[in-house]
């Protein structure tokens, strides 16, 4: 055959042409291209399509944010056809909202998304004593999200301008305190209702269900009598105290540290000192701040001519009010007890007497004199034995944990059917745990309660083919990988196993049902008799006090129609029984306190901002020809 394909080239070259172009022809340029590029169309906004893989892609990121945030959040909830589809409509949202920022031009300076990154929380955590950004630390934080700093900024940038688009609308709503009024007035309106409740627990001993009942809830509703996916694993752990096993501590070893190390580890070094500050707040202008800085150095030099005088400039000068008085002592303290820049300016002086230079911190310009050291009498090198050894062994321990974390990560991924190679070669324990779920269970530390580690376990190449998961960190110095022994996917119980539970849910859906028969039948023979209805006394009911009422009943109490009281109602409490109201009067509001006043018209602009900006948002969706191909299911909650 191969020959023939050979001696005949310009023939085969003829029938590939002949296949080939008739499938172009009948199926399109465009759907080859959009099999290739994500595939099926699940929305367009303003011409442009979202696909498949836009919104799996999508998902997929909301789903790995909300697992970093909540750990134990059960798997399965992230899964359904309900969040799918909330996540289409987040990313029809955000499209749409791009497209409103491109119409109207709307642009952010580079000085905004400066300011927006100053107040970010999680970046300001990465900045140093002096002010600066750990860039790398920076880079790494955004790495474990997949992105670089470009793409980060970007982004922020993007949402600034995103959030105009809605933001213009909520900020520019104002409401007449007479509108504000008459809603307000409505909402905390109050009714005097008596309530008489007919609870299910009330109907229990009246229930006995037949086996076929059970039988037949049992085959209604597995979805209640589910038992999680599970699985038994291997797994071991490489860190610090692993890594440094075996290692052997010669004495010339641990004299050597002593030497190095004893003045730091026998006592804790106290020092005392006198400072001078100009006041002046970091977020000062930078005028002020000049012209403090100026005013150091010119007290800085006075002071260098004559340091005897330290004393009286700091009572005259100095604008710490706590030190001031004192010639600006500052008692003895130890590392730790000052900010960074002020305590690394104290111990790096040398000498009793010594005057640092000019030191900035977050409180102002010092100017720092060392006034004595206090240090304990260094201990001998037999009494810090323990603490000598403890101390090279965890240093040790970390060395070798960074020379065996890469053979660690090779090992697993490259000898993937089991874990006995890296176990031997780095001399590690292979442990077990039985019943392992996506979700960690209660009271779990270490690896087995790490997110990251789970999902791998739970992924299609460590179930399926049993295989090694990749090394995962899951502390500082702590890294583990597992394999999956035996997996059990998720399943209904059988009856037998959940009888018990099976016979609680029949008994209280049977009891409910019995409650709300007879709160209907004495609804109807007191409407009949109104002197024969035996009501509880009259309590005033209102959204701000329930009087320990579900919320149905104080819907139905509000929602009578005040032209017909007093009237008798029947609130339907589903699995809470039932609830007769009668509903007697409308009561006064009690008036607010003008604090009180005041903050509800703050709420209620807040909510008819959160309106307006909803039904521009609508507008836009009709503007830019939002079409959503995906029917939506039928426990969505939408936008």
């Amino acid at each position: 055959m191969f020959d023939f394909v050979r001696k005949h080239t310009r023939l085969m070259q003829l029938l590939l042409f002949i296949l080939i172009v008739p499938s172009f022809v009948l199926f399109g340029l465009e759907g080859y291209n959009r099999y290739r590029e994500g595939g099926e169309v699940v929305a367009k906004v303003d011409g442009r399509e979202i696909t498949q893989a836009d919104w799996d892609n999508a998902h997929r990121s909301e789903v790995d944010r909300l697992r970093r945030q909540m750990p134990n959040l059960d798997a399965k909830l992230l899964d359904s056809p309900e969040a799918r589809y909330g996540t289409l409509e987040r990313l029809v949202r955000d499209r749409v909202l791009a497209a409103a920022v491109d119409a109207g031009h709307l642009m952010v300076t580079d000085q905004r998304v400066a300011r927006e990154l100053q107040n970010n929380e999680l970046i300001a955590a990465l900045r140093g004593p002096d002010g600066k950004l750990d860039m790398e630390r920076y880079r790494q934080l955004l790495g474990n999200q997949g992105m670089t700093p470009e793409m980060f900024e970007n982004s922020v940038r993007r949402d600034i301008a995103t959030g105009q688009v809605l933001g213009g609308v909520m900020q520019s709503v104002f409401t007449p305190p007479a509108q504000a009024s008459v809603a307000l007035e409505s909402y905390f309106e109050r009714r005097e209702a008596q309530v008489a409740r007919f609870n299910p627990a009330d109907y229990r001993a009246k229930v006995e269900p037949t086996e076929a009942e059970l039988q037949a809830f049992y085959k209604e509703n597995p979805q209640l009598f589910q038992a999680p996916e599970q699985a038994n694993i291997e797994y071991v752990v490489l860190d610090a105290a692993a890594a440094a096993q075996g290692t052997a501590l010669n004495e010339a070893d641990l004299r050597s540290y002593y030497d190095q190390n004893a003045t730091r580890l026998s006592g804790k070094e106290e020092r005392r000192a006198s400072h001078i500050l100009l006041a002046v707040p970091k977020t000062a202008p930078a005028a002020d701040r000049d012209k403090a800085r100026a005013k150091a150095q010119e007290l800085l030099a006075q002071v260098k001519k004559n340091p005897d005088s330290f004393a009286d400039v700091a009572k005259k000068e100095s604008q710490d009010p706590g030190s001031a008085a004192q010639g600006g002592d500052l008692d003895f303290f130890a590392r730790g007890a000052m900010v960074k820049p002020f305590e690394d300016a104290v111990f790096a002086l040398q000498n009793k007497g010594d005057i640092s230079g000019v030191v900035e911190s977050d409180f102002g310009f010092h100017i720092i004199r060392l006034t004595d050291i206090k240090a304990d009498k260094p201990r001998s090198f037999e009494e810090m034995r323990p603490e000598l050894e403890a101390q090279l062994k965890r240093e040790q321990g970390q060395k070798k944990y960074a020379e065996a974390a890469e053979t660690f990560s090779n090992t697993v991924y490259e000898q993937s059917d089991s874990l006995k190679a890296v176990a031997d070669k780095l001399k590690l324990e292979i442990r077990t745990a039985q019943g392992i779920t996506r979700t960690p269970p209660a009271g779990a530390t270490g690896p087995l309660a790490n997110a990251k580690f789970l999902e791998a376990l739970f992924s299609p190449d460590a179930i399926e083919r049993k295989r090694n998961t990749e090394a995962v960190e899951f502390g500082p110095n702590q890294m583990v990988s597992g394999r999956v022994v035996q997996h059990a996917p998720a399943r209904t119980r059988p009856l037998e196993e959940v009888k018990p539970l099976v016979r609680e849910r029949v008994v209280a859906a049977k009891a409910a049902e019995l409650a709300r028969k007879d709160g209907e039948a004495k609804l109807a023979a007191w409407k009949a008799a109104p002197a024969s209805a035996e009501l509880p006394l009259a309590v005033p009911l209102s959204r701000q006090d329930a009087g320990k009422q579900p919320r149905p009943v104080i819907d139905a109490a509000l929602r009578a129609d005040p032209a017909k009281l007093p009237e008798l109602l029947g609130v339907d409490l589903g699995a809470e029984g039932y609830a007769v109201v009668k509903v007697n009067k409308v009561l006064g509001r009690e008036r607010p306190s003008t604090l009180q006043a005041q903050q509800e018209l703050q709420q209620y602009n807040r909510a008819w901002g959160a309106a307006e900006a909803t039904a521009y948002y609508e507008m836009l969706k009709d503007r830019f020809k939002v079409q959503v191909k995906v029917a939506k299911p039928k426990g969505a909650l939408g936008q």
